[in-house]
């Protein structure tokens, strides 16, 4: 096993917050296309049941009206 890594990298704290976005955003990049990452079936599951037809669960539903009295509550 490798030796443990310094968190946060050296010289990480010295960079401005949009370097350090960038320098997250990168690494995830690299290491998303190093390896093949498979998408659990659990996770094709819920897609799939969240992209249902949603006339099929009407009455879990509201009316526009009562969403956007909601909304302006808060």
């Amino acid at each position: 096993m490798s030796s443990p890594l310094q968190f946060p990298p050296p010289g990480f704290d010295h960079l401005f917050k949009e370097e350090q976005h960038r320098y997250v955003e990168e690494l995830s990049s690299y290491v998303n296309a190093s390896e093949d990452v498979q998408v659990p079936e659990w996770h094709w599951e819920i897609l799939e049941k969240r992209m249902a037809d949603p006339r099929e669960d009407l009455e879990n539903g509201i009316t526009w009206e009562e969403f956007k009295k909601e909304l302006e509550k808060n």
